[in-house]
């Protein structure tokens, strides 16, 4: 299982008596220039601690917690003005401390609230990917490799309805993605955006390989055109190459565990 990686964001690296007593985690402290939610979907973070006296705390918050791709990543806030603890909660912030409270707490904080998947999940989750594809999900994957992207939307989510394991995030990111191609094709840049951005959560637990699917190659794929529309923005989304639409590669007799 890769890091769990936590995230600051801190005036004066206000955290970094904590960052460097937890060694066995990917600390990762947020720049002036980063978007917090560009890097929490990028590095798959765990949870996010802000500082109370940095400029930005309160917009940060509100862009973690209004984006349907990390609105689910726990914040926790730390400030020793009552007030301002306060409103941080008002915004969104799931905990919000003294930096007293924090320094007795941390690690409990971290037991307690850090997205660290279930290792009796990921067992799971990987015993599944080693079966077939089923047969709705083999029709949605030749649908999104012909480019019908709104009907492979119908069928892969037929698909995941269907299923009660945690493979059914493996057709709930494939049908998001095929959504953002869909987008693409029709000119709605946030849309396509949007649905990149939040094919990341489900994508990102998933092995390699997934009842044959080269997840690894989606992720790749999806991440290089999320890249690339964020690159260009809304009003250059017709100069987009095509060619970064990929197909999904899918070996039958593939699996997790080959």
């Amino acid at each position: 299982m890769k890091a769990v990686t936590l995230v600051y964001l801190s005036q004066n690296r206000a955290f970094d008596q904590y960052v460097k007593q937890r060694l066995n985690y990917n600390n990762i402290e947020l720049s002036q220039r980063q978007k917090v939610v560009d890097v929490l979907i990028e590095e798959g973070a765990a949870l996010v601690f802000i500082d109370g006296a940095h400029e930005h705390w309160r917009q940060q918050i509100l862009a973690a917690k209004n984006n349907a791709a990390t609105r689910r990543i726990p914040i926790c806030f730390a400030s020793d003005k009552r007030d301002r603890r306060a409103e941080a909660v008002k915004c969104g912030a799931d905990l919000a401390l003294s930096w007293l409270e924090l320094g007795e707490q941390i690690d409990q904080i971290i037991k307690d609230y850090a997205r660290i998947p279930d290792p009796a999940m990921l067992q799971k989750l990987a015993c599944e990917c080693a079966q077939p594809l089923p047969e709705l999900a083999i029709a949605g994957l030749r649908e999104f490799n012909r480019g019908e992207f709104y009907r492979q939307h119908d069928l892969f989510e037929a698909q995941w309805v269907e299923t009660a394991g945690p493979v059914r995030d493996l057709y709930r990111a494939i049908l998001q993605v095929g959504v953002a191609y869909y987008q693409i094709e029709r000119g709605n840049y946030r849309g396509a955006l949007k649905m990149l951005q939040r094919s990341v959560q489900w994508l990102q637990p998933l092995p390699d390989i997934c009842q044959g699917i080269d997840v690894e190659a989606l992720r790749r794929n999806s991440s290089a055109l999320r890249a690339e529309l964020q690159r260009l923005g809304p009003e250059r989304l017709g100069d987009l190459d095509r060619r970064l639409l990929k197909k999904l590669s899918w070996n039958p007799a593939q699996s997790a565990e080959t």
